[in-house]
């Protein structure tokens, strides 16, 4: 099965698209400090010069170096995703399961819980909660965490629903296994492609809202984001600078959530016949 695993990942194009982009990608987010020689702050350079040797994206209009700016802006906004994404498929994972083992009034409680959340408007919230009481970046993930885990966990509940009726989950129950020990080594395990499509979706949706906050300068303007280059970058729209200072946050923004997206699709082929089979 594991032979088979890998020569079905190493022939299908999404799965090498996207670890090729991923490798890419996580090589600039880890080492981008040590790629460029400026300091992203550093305001001391002649504004929207035009790109040179020393600077290979040019200048903007604060005096800071482009590709500098860009380097951290994708670390941080790569990390606000990765980090709502985690915290999103664990509460999800963890509600899901819980729901499904237990059934009966947890159940109810926790996919009642899940559906007043989802009537919620995640986007506002998030709007409201920057705009009024600008939280950190960290407080914002956990937010936007809280709002999307219901996808996540009722996927999750409607496939252990399934999982935990299968003969050797009913033999472990009749051995004396514990809940715990059978969710632990059985459910948990089973379930492993739901749990990297979740992490992906929310994930993407974390680097979008990310990026979209910081676009409309709901996040401190010192703090480096993709979105905020983007919403510096547009009102200069009118001058010769869409390609070198517009264009690469655009750019590498889509090429993050392709990478997640294109990885997810293809664990998906692969992992989901043994995920349905009976």
């Amino acid at each position: 099965m594991h032979i088979s695993f890998r020569h079905e990942l190493g022939r299908d194009p999404w799965f090498i698209t996207g670890i090729v982009l991923a490798c890419i990608l996580f090589f600039l987010i880890v080492l981008g400090p040590y790629l460029t020689s400026y300091d992203p702050d550093d305001i001391s350079f002649s504004p929207l010069s035009p790109p040179s040797e020393e600077h290979w994206l040019g200048i903007n209009d604060g005096g800071m170096d482009i590709l500098s700016e860009l380097l951290y802006g994708m670390r941080n906004t790569a990390g606000f995703g990765l980090l709502a994404g985690v915290f999103a498929l664990f509460i999800g994972v963890s509600v899901g399961l819980i729901a499904a083992w237990f059934s009966g009034l947890p159940d109810q409680i926790a996919m009642r819980l899940a559906d007043v959340i989802l009537a919620v408007p995640s986007v506002m919230i998030l709007i409201m909660t920057a705009a009024l009481f600008r939280p950190s970046p960290f407080m914002l993930a956990l937010i936007f965490s809280f709002m999307s885990w219901p996808t996540t966990a009722k996927v999750i509940r409607s496939h252990a629903l399934v999982v935990k009726n299968r003969l050797h989950i009913q033999a472990a129950r009749q051995a004396g296994a514990s809940g715990a020990y059978i969710i632990a080594r059985h459910l948990l395990p089973e379930l492993f492609p739901l749990y990297v499509i979740g992490f992906a979706a929310k994930a993407r949706m974390a680097m979008f809202m990310e990026a979209s906050l910081a676009f409309l300068g709901l996040f401190d303007p010192s703090r480096k984001s993709l979105g905020i280059m983007i919403s510096y970058a547009i009102k200069y729209y009118y001058m010769d600078i869409w390609w070198n200072w517009l264009l690469p946050p655009v750019i590498v923004l889509t090429l993050l959530t392709m990478a997640v997206t294109f990885l997810a699709v293809s664990l998906e082929k692969v992992f989901d016949p043994r995920l349905t089979a009976s």
